[in-house]
């Protein structure tokens, strides 16, 4: 199944913890999360999955 590689946990970074905070999260709650956090202005969906890669593991 494609989707379910998103709903996969991943432990965000300590940057990215102190927005979405330090729990396992799937890639799908991580964007909801931010895009909460940057009220959708700042970046476009393309580039914050580019930029949420970086801080996942």
């Amino acid at each position: 199944m494609a989707n379910s590689k998103f709903m996969t946990p991943v432990k965000p970074s300590e940057a990215l913890a102190a927005i979405v905070g330090p729990s396992p999260l799937p890639r799908t709650e991580v964007t909801r999360k931010l895009w909460a956090y940057i009220k959708k202005d700042q970046v476009s969906m393309f580039d914050m999955t580019k930029l949420v890669s970086k801080h996942v593991s």
